[in-house]
């Protein structure tokens, strides 16, 4: 049987040493920059040099977080000096999502293994194929995975797996949630997600209120248990089992690491056979912590409401009897590891004393021991001094002394000898773990696209209502949305566009799974001869899959295909892209950092706040496989659109006011973006017809207008996330 991983969080020192010594393989952990979880208790750098040492101590290995998205300062001046310290004490990886990040690592330091964040969004084989090319160690998938997916990406990509096991679910894809940075400014792209999520919302379909979702919690999956069915996950191709919780507190990651521990255990010595799990050892991760119950996750179901907790949250803490074991079992208690040595004692000559653990050797010399006077050393007598280990990780599993006869040593002197063999065997463990500094590289000049004199306006429609009067406006290039038509539509729309006098494009899902890669098969014939002048690429499964099939036809890459900084824009562009689209996170003078010349930036338009596997209408209405829209109305009365994209079984919350930067047009052109976008979702044709007429008149004409669109907010164009 292959190793397989038990792969906890830490979301503090303390946590950390819960999950080693209730039998983690490995940790997670994040420092004080760059991590997803900012609000957790995430160690100093001397403490966290320490925890690598710890880990390593023990035989086990520690991956810090780096999975934020990064800011064109944050790379090229902070990042390199922030991991350096780490990875010359011997960091075992490093999860990445900002592509910037993961390049700027491959350069600086080629052997410190990388792993793909979930935040990337990797759901087939070709976007993990992608990344191992670029030399990606481990790929953590997406939660939302089947079975049978991550089972086609084991099959055809040589590379490691990690997948979540237990733990909290996000209700939206990782990586691809707007939800708090929109509502409060608190980015889950940057470690401050606020969880609008665990919030109550009533359902609306138009103006009438739907009722079967118990208090209105339909944004709050239950957390994920599924000990009952590791031996499906492992032989799925998983080799890392990942519980989630950098959130909770040592006695969560202590308990759950145990359980886990324990019936990982079992199917490695037994196998599937006879794999049973007890209703003890259920009930113990209940009382750790559990919403309203549990769920199996998406291993086996697509979606669906019996995943989602509901009711109102219960406020409640772990069994104090429970929590008393587990504290006195694993977290007050030292954990130990065996050694083995020799002392030896001789006249005229320095106490001597080897000691050796594992590959790491050491020998010290200690005082000349004088003549006996009254009472000589004994063999017993010096035995006890050294086995006297406590308050190092060492205990003595076969301990040999040699004492010559008639000679004498103080009891400080062996004690002395004792602490300086220990001492440099733990630095002699640490030792071989440690690198030389990495090598920083000068930033290179980046490529960039060249400005064009006149800017060219874009509108992306979603609808047929919505490509009439874009088709009837101004613009220079529309983005069919998949959705909008059915693929025999396809060529006579886009011959209509081209008659136009536009340019088509089509704008491919936002998640591309196996219900669209299975559309793009049985339409493709239709699709590439419908005559696209190029793509509007949304995840990174479709840039690899477009990549791999040479598909002709230009390729735009959207806002979430995250290009913060120069470097991950650069890597676009050497992957094909004509234009990217500007980050919605980032505030104008970031925008400025980074660079838009050239580029394409989204000017009007409501912005997806979640993309989400689940699905409003099935859990509020039940499933009717029929597009359409419902509302989400929140404590403030704010009305969100939620469209469920049937074709490809995906949902859409949208921000509840449209994103307007009509009176930012001076400075936006000013960036010199080859493209400014007007984004349509649940506009009318009129509706659509009237602020493409405003935006032509401000980004065409120059004509600097009073009005702006009703209810809208400028996004983060003025404020930025943190």
């Amino acid at each position: 049987m292959e190793k397989v991983e038990l792969l906890a969080p830490a979301g503090s020192y303390e946590s950390m040493e819960a999950a080693i010594c209730a039998g983690a393989d490995a940790v997670y952990i994040g420092g004080k920059k760059f991590g997803a979880r900012a609000y957790a208790d995430n160690p100093e750098e001397d403490r966290l040099t320490e925890a690598i040492r710890y880990v390593h101590l023990h035989g086990k290995r520690l991956y810090l977080t780096v999975n934020t998205l990064m800011k064109e300062k944050e790379l090229e001046e902070e990042l390199f000096d922030y991991l350096n310290p780490f990875y010359q004490e011997g960091l075992d990886a490093v999860i990445v999502q900002d592509m910037g990040a993961f390049l700027r690592i491959r350069e600086w330091f080629p052997d410190l293994p990388i792993h793909a964040s979930t935040q990337m969004t990797v759901t087939g084989p070709a976007g993990a194929d992608l990344l191992k090319r670029m030399g990606a160690a481990r790929v953590v998938t997406a939660r939302e995975l089947s079975l049978e997916e991550i089972r086609a990406i084991h099959s055809q990509v040589d590379m490691e797996i990690e997948s979540f096991v237990h733990g909290a679910l996000c209700y939206c894809y990782s990586g691809q949630c707007l939800f708090s940075s929109i509502a409060g400014g608190r980015s889950g792209n940057r470690g401050r997600c606020a969880q609008p999520c665990r919030m109550a919302y009533q359902v609306y379909d138009q103006d009438k209120r739907l009722r079967g979702v118990g208090d209105g919690f339909v944004l709050s999956p239950k957390d994920l248990n599924t000990i009952a069915m590791l031996p499906e996950i492992i032989e799925a191709g998983v080799c890392s089992l990942k519980i989630e919780g950098r959130m909770k507190k040592p006695e969560y990651t202590a308990g759950v690491v145990a359980v886990y521990r324990k019936y990982l255990d079992q199917y490695l010595l037994h196998g599937k056979e006879g794999y049973r799990v007890s209703g003890e050892d259920q009930q113990i991760l209940y009382q750790l912590f559990n919403r309203k119950g549990f769920t199996d996750g998406y291993y086996k179901r697509h979606n669906g409401k019996e995943m989602l907790t509901l009711g109102k949250p219960d406020f409640r803490s772990t069994a104090q009897e429970l929590t008393d074991a587990i504290r006195a079992q694993f977290l007050n208690t030292e954990l130990k590891e065996k050694i083995n040595g020799n002392v030896r004692i001789s006249q005229h000559l320095p106490a001597k004393m080897t000691v050796s653990m594992g590959g790491a050797t050491v020998c010290v010399q200690g005082q000349i021991p004088t003549e006996a006077l009254r009472q000589p050393l004994s063999r017993e007598s010096v035995e006890k001094q050294m086995r006297k280990t406590g308050g190092t990780p060492f205990e003595w599993e076969h301990l040999d002394i040699e004492v010559e006869d008639g000679i004498f040593m103080p009891v400080v002197q062996l004690n002395d000898l004792r602490r300086e063999g220990l001492r440099q065997l733990e630095e002699a463990i640490a030792a071989q773990y440690r690198r030389r500094p990495g090598m920083r590289t000068e930033a290179e000049l980046e490529p960039c696209f060249q400005g064009e004199n006149a800017v060219k306006l874009a509108a992306c429609v979603e609808t047929l209502p919505q490509l009439e009067a874009a088709m009837d406006s101004q613009v220079d290039i529309i983005y069919l949305d998949t959705m909008a038509a059915e693929a025999e539509q396809y060529k006579r729309l886009v011959h209509e566009v081209h008659r136009r006098g536009k340019q088509c494009f089509l704008a491919l899902p936002q998640i591309f799974r196996q219900e669209a890669k299975s559309d793009m098969e049985k339409n493709g014939t239709a699709i590439l001869r419908a005559g696209f002048d190029g793509w509007l690429v949304r995840s990174l499964e479709e840039l690899a899959v477009l990549a791999k099939t040479e598909v002709p036809g230009e390729l735009v890459m959207d806002h979430m295909m995250y290009s913060w900084n120069k470097k991950a824009g650069a890597w676009l562009t050497q992957m094909g892209s004509v234009r990217n689209t500007a980050p919605v996170e980032e505030n104008g003078r970031e925008w400025r950092q980074r660079g838009c010349c050239g580029g394409e930036i989204i000017v009007y338009g409501r912005l997806p706040m979640m993309v989400s596997a689940q699905c409003i209408r099935r859990t509020a209405k039940g499933c009717d496989k029929k597009p359409g829209i419902l509302y989400l109305k929140d404590r403030l009365g704010n009305r969100l659109p939620v469209k469920n994209h049937c074709r490809f079984c995906f949902n859409t919350i949208y921000n509840s006011n449209p994103l307007s930067l009509l009176d930012e047009a001076e400075e936006i052109l000013g960036l010199r973006p080859a493209c400014c976008r007007l984004n349509f979702t649940v506009e009318s044709r009129e509706e659509t017809a009237a602020v493409l007429k405003l935006f032509e008149e401000t980004y065409r004409d120059g004509k600097k207008g009073k009005e702006n669109i009703p209810g809208f907010t400028r996004g983060h164009y003025r404020r930025g996330v943190e």
